[in-house]
Order: structure tokens, then sequence, then C-alpha cells
């Protein structure tokens, strides 16, 4: 390609925001192929310019001092929920929480997935981001339960599944289904009464129980919301999905409701990305990428990249409405949470899209305009007086973490990431300020776990290792020497504390770092060895689908959960 030609197709993609290069973490440049940048030009439209949506330099108020629990909901089961976690389950744990002191608890995403079968079991691919599962509903909570006579409450009641090791999503929902066709009230109502969004979302799911979950395969009158869409679904089943919305709305607001004396509440978890079959694809379509996946270039870890299989926003529509549908997915969020945390926050700036039919090698970043995305942002969490987290970790561009800091949006510390260039622990008092700390993430050993390599054993059961096993142990003992030599330097530990002891020292660390917010999670604090989700791996791993090791009524009375609330409620 010559320089003259090469010039040309910079100056066209960056007229549309398509990166033709990018810069690894090692600080190595790497030229992305021209027809690969073209094929993910051809998934946008010219850039023009729009007026400003928003306010350029809003900021959010100071984050208040506090700490909480961080929670994977479908794990905390107690004796009266279905097994899985439930809304009730969240109240209850919310009122507890309170009494000890916590001022947050942050959440898994509740988006809404396809409630068919199978059920999608990871939170991070919802079908919906503006509604939310019904997986999470108490059955025993609805007005239409209580109101019930003896009879019906007995065949309803006979509906829930037995208790299981693990989370059956399937088992679960056929059964919640059962009960909920059961109680749903028989009156249809006016699908005109109710707001677009909300009908939209009630019609996609009643048309993927008839045609499959994934629109693009449907018939070609229904792929698009319509009077064709709107006449082809089932009135009944319409309603059915509705009132299943209203009644999660309701149970989520009595959860909100149980942590209101909180200093922040709940917090809730915003997914990067959609299903792009699902019911956010299919309504939202003037404003998605058609055709574009999300996922991350390669490093040193993804050799192959990532393909996350999800859809996402195209920065040029979404400007073109000045962000209505981003607004109004944030208003909807921020109606049931005191607050956010935004999944891989570097996308409000670029995504790495990989345009249709090629694989994560061979993708672009595309880039937003971070001042409206950060500015609706900013101003719909104000006007909730909600707190915004930023999920900054791994290599992310100085601007995003400068300008998070900047506008009062928390950062996140987690222990395993906070290291020098050289591998060791940072002290704790070098931790940032502005930053909600924890010892762990979803997507990563727990505290027990790491402490016996548990990550190393299970990726190697699962096939998922890129060298060997000894290589890896080794590499696992020298981040257990290298962490034990921070603990032992702060005074926390000796090199013959026991593992248990080295669990509470690690929470007695993120005690003296000045971050904002801590959190502690209950698979930390009772020593579950097996994290929640492992990255690189499906059937291969029991994927959120792990349970916690106590049930919710005797998780509260645990002393170790007593102890570390004590802990942190005592910071200064």
């Amino acid at each position: 390609m010559s320089d003259e030609s090469r010039s040309a197709l910079e100056a066209s993609a960056a007229a549309r925001g398509v990166a033709t290069w990018y810069e690894t973490a090692g600080h190595r440049r790497v030229d992305i192929d021209p027809e690969v940048v073209r094929s993910v030009m051809a998934l946008l439209e010219p850039r023009t310019a729009a007026p400003a949506p928003v306010s350029a330099g809003v900021s959010l108020p100071e984050v208040p001092r506090t700490w909480g629990w961080m929670l994977q909901l479908y794990g905390l089961r107690s004796t009266e929920s279905w097994g899985v976690g439930d809304f009730a389950d969240l109240a209850a744990f919310a009122r507890w929480a309170a009494l000890t002191g916590a001022g947050a608890i942050l959440v898994n995403p509740l988006h809404a997935v396809a409630p068919v079968d199978p059920m999608p079991s990871s939170p991070y691919s919802p079908s919906s981001r503006r509604f939310v599962n019904p997986l999470y509903l108490r059955i025993a909570d609805l007005p239409e339960y209580r109101a019930a006579d003896s009879s019906l409450r007995a065949q309803v009641d006979a509906l829930r599944p037995p208790a299981a090791e693990l989370i059956d999503y399937d088992a679960v929902w056929r059964a919640k289904r059962a009960a909920l066709a059961l109680l749903a009230p028989t009156a249809i109502a006016d699908t005109a009464d109710l707001a677009p969004a909300l009908r939209d979302f009630a019609v996609y799911t009643a048309l993927a129980e008839v045609h499959g979950v994934d629109w693009r395969e449907w018939p070609p009158p229904l792929r698009h919301p319509g009077p064709d869409a709107y006449a082809a679904a089932e009135p009944a089943r319409v309603a059915f999905h509705v009132w299943l919305q209203q009644r999660c709305a309701a149970q989520l607001e009595a959860a909100n409701a149980a942590a209101a004396s909180m200093a922040v509440g709940i917090v809730h978890d915003l997914a990067v990305g959609i299903d792009p079959g699902g019911a956010d694809a299919w309504t939202l379509q003037d404003v998605i990428a058609r055709g574009a996946k999300v996922g991350a270039p390669p490093d040193a870890f993804n050799q192959q990249g990532q393909d996350w299989g999800l859809a996402t926003w195209s920065p040029d529509r979404l400007a073109a409405t000045g962000y209505a549908a981003y607004r109004e997915l944030l208003r909807g969020i921020f109606a049931h949470a005191g607050g956010l945390r935004v999944d891989h926050v570097a996308g409000l700036w670029r995504l790495w899209w990989i345009p249709p039919g090629q694989g994560a090698t061979r993708g672009a970043y595309v880039h937003y305009d971070p001042e409206a995305m950060l500015g609706v942002l900013i101003e719909e969490a104000v006007k909730a007086g909600a707190v915004v987290v930023g999920e900054d970790l791994g290599t992310v561009e100085p601007i995003v973490t400068e300008t998070l800091q900047h506008r009062n949006i928390l950062g996140s510390a987690v222990l395993w990431f906070t290291r020098d260039d050289d591998g060791r622990f940072i002290p704790p008092a070098q931790w940032p300020a502005n930053a909600m700390a924890s010892i762990s993430t979803h997507d990563l050993p727990t505290a027990l776990g790491f402490l016996t390599a548990e990550h190393v054993h299970a990726r190697a059961e699962a096939g998922a290792l890129t060298r060997p096993v000894d290589e890896e142990l080794a590499a696992a003992a020298a981040d257990r020497a290298a962490l034990l030599e921070l603990l032992v330097a702060e005074g926390l530990a000796t090199d013959t504390s026991t593992d248990a002891e080295l669990v509470v020292a690690m929470h007695r660390l993120l005690t003296r770092t000045p971050c904002r917010i801590l959190l502690a999670s209950p698979y930390d604090v009772l020593g579950e060895p097996r994290q929640p989700n492992l990255p690189g791996t499906s059937a291969e791993y029991p994927n959120w689908r792990i349970p916690l090791p106590l049930t919710l009524e005797h998780l509260t009375a645990d002393p170790r959960m007593l102890q570390i609330a004590e802990l942190f409620d005592s910071r200064s």
C-alpha cells in the first residue's frame, strides 16, 4: 500500500473514529490491516457535527467514605429462596448489612436474559440491559401469591425445585415460570398505555418464545419493532412479560428501601454490551452497531485476542439521536440503585470492534465521544443522587484513569492488580484514594483460591492453561510469596500465619488504604476456594453456578462475616 493511499485511508478512518493502529501494553505499535479498517468503517456512517447533548466538564459530588459487600446475588441462597438468591434475599442481606454499619452493596448485573430454555448463566451477556431478570423474583412475596387461596398456594409451593449443590438455572426457571403462570393475572392490559420500551421488550420476549431468541433468524416481517411484530405477538404473553417486569421493579424497589439508611446503597453493575440477537439489539436497531461484535486485541494473556460476542452502541447513530437510548438506559437503572459500576469503563472512550466473519485478531478500535458518554452518565447519576464506579483494571489508557479521578468517578483498586512494574505488591498507603477497593473480582481467584493456587488447578483441569502446569504453579507460589512479603512488612502476618489468618490480614490491609469504598466478598470471608467465573472456559467449569457455602441465615450469623464487618466498620 502506497504512502499516499495509506494517508487517505487514515484520514477517512479518522473522520469515522476508526483507529488504524494501536499500542500494546508493552508500548509496541501494531498497524491494523487496511482491509480490516475498511470493514469496520463500512459499519459506520460519516460523522457529522451535532449539538452537544450534555454539559463539557461536569463532575460528581465527593463519594462518601464507607464500606460494604460485593455479592453474586444468585449465590446468596436462603431457606426461602428457590435454589437461587433472589430480591428478597438481597433485601434481607441489606437490612443485616446496614445494622453492621455497611454503606454499600455491589451486586452482579441483574439484566434480563432471554427467559427461555436453556437460560444463559452469564450475567454479562444480557438480552436487555434496560430490564431485569425475573429469575430473581421471590414467588412468595408476590401480591398474587399472598392473595391466593390455600389450594393455589399449595400448587405453587409444590413446584419448588429440590436443593442442588450447584445452581441449576434451567430447573429454577422452569419451576418459577410454572409458578408465575399460575399466579399471573388473566386480564390483558392495553399495550397502548405502556411505555414504548417496556412494550417492545415484552413483544420481543413473547415472539422469542415462538421463533427463538435470535431475532435475526425470525421471519423478515418480524425483524423490526412495528405493526407486523406487534400483531404477531400473543397478547396474553405480552401481558405476562409486562407483569413480570412490573413485579421485578416492585421487589427491586423493596430491596432498595431495605438499604435506604446506607451511605450509598445498592450498586448495580452495567455490562459492557448485549446479546446481538436479544431484546435490546432488536428494539434499538437504530443505534446499535449492526454486525459488529466487541472484544479485545491480542495481548500477552490472550494471544488470539478476545471476542466477547456482544453488540454495542454505534457512536454515529447514538450521537445523531442525542444519546437518548443511552440516557434512558441509565435513568432506568438509577431508578432502583444507589450507584452504578460500569464494566470496562474504557469502552466509553473506545471499543475493539470485530467485523462480521472475522476473528478477534482482525479488529480495530472505534472511538466514542467521551465527553458525551461521561456527561450523560454523570448527569443521570447526579439527578439520582448516585455514585459511579468505573472498572478500569488491566491495560487502560492514562486519559481514562485521569478523567475518572477528575470527575469523581471511582476507579477500581483490586489487591491482585496493585503491583509495581517489578510485580511487587504496592503498600496500601500508596493505593488511589478515589477508588473502590477489594481483594478480588468475580473473574479472579478468591482469597483462599489465590493462597492455595486453586485457580491454577481449575484451569489445568479445564484445559485452559497456556503453559505447563509446573510453570503456572511456580508463578502462583511466587505471587503468594510476594503477597506474604507485603503482609509481613505491614505487620499484618508472619511467615507462619495460617491461610485463614492470611485472609483476615488481606482484609485488614484494605483498611489501611485511602480508598473511599472498601468491599469484602463473602466468597473470600467464608473461605470458598473456587472463583465465580473462570475466564477462558465454558462447560469445563461451573461458571456463575457456585453458591456461597452457607445459606443467608447462617452467613449473617457467621463469626467470620461479623469479624470483617467489625474490622471494616472500625476504619477511621
